[in-house]
């Protein structure tokens, strides 16, 4: 029976942070739901009113069914908030109601991360569906010719690409929380208790990304070594 220590060693403890950070962020949305904020505003409600204080009249808030899909979407220029987030009053629906208008900010300004971001989703895309497989169809001729290591280093860089795009995630996501937290104490939308309940919301929010871009960098560190030991071999 083979046993593949790399994965124990490089990707596993990504993997349990990436599991604890997904429990965290469920458990402090879960919490702070049931914060209500003393305004009585709603997730849509904040989006508008930070939306139009950033002169951003012209970019609708849609409502969408399914649970935490909230979004920014570029392409039709609209902030798209959930059930849970778009009529209730929690300081976590306004948190991250504002948070996605922190997106619509960000383009709006033509962000540079976003801007970066935007630019290598279809080479992200390419990438992510021909690295794994090119790695393992390099690693298994290999043992024909380590000429066909080649395949393997190639899927190494395929897979560099989303490396890379969840690098400049990181600061997207920090940055549009940011921009809600600034928004929301300036504006008067949330203060006190309120406004630390929104904090804890995104920055468990954030933990996600960090937990994501740890496992696949990992991943990426763990198929250089599986090559350069099959070079070796």
């Amino acid at each position: 029976m083979y046993f593949d220590y790399t994965y124990v060693i490089f990707v596993l403890p990504a993997v349990i942070l990436s599991l604890w950070a997904s429990w965290n962020v469920k458990r402090t949305y879960r919490k702070y739901s049931q914060q209500f904020n003393s305004r009585g505003i709603t997730g849509a409600q904040a989006a508008r009113l930070v939306l139009d204080a950033n002169n951003l009249r012209n970019v609708p808030i849609q409502h969408v069914g399914a649970e935490l899909s909230d979004h920014f979407d570029p392409t039709s220029n609209a902030v798209f908030l959930s059930d849970s987030v778009y009529g209730s009053t929690s300081t976590a629906a306004v948190g991250v109601a504002c948070h996605e208008v922190g997106h619509a900010i960000q383009h709006a300004e033509n962000y540079l991360p976003i801007r970066i971001r935007q630019a290598i989703i279809p080479a992200t895309s390419f990438g992510e569906k021909l690295s794994v497989p090119l790695l393992i169809i390099g690693l298994f001729l290999s043992s024909y010719s380590q000429k066909f290591l080649y395949l393997a280093y190639a899927g190494i860089l395929l897979y560099g690409l989303c490396v890379l795009f969840q690098v400049v995630t990181l600061p997207t996501e920090f940055d549009a929380s940011s921009r809600a937290l600034r928004s929301i104490e300036s504006m008067g939308l949330l203060e006190g208790e309120e406004l630390k309940g929104a904090k804890k919301v995104l920055r468990a929010a954030a933990l996600t990304y960090v937990a994501a871009l740890a496992t696949t960098m990992m991943q990426l560190l763990r198929f250089i070594v599986l090559v350069n030991n099959r070079k070796r071999d």
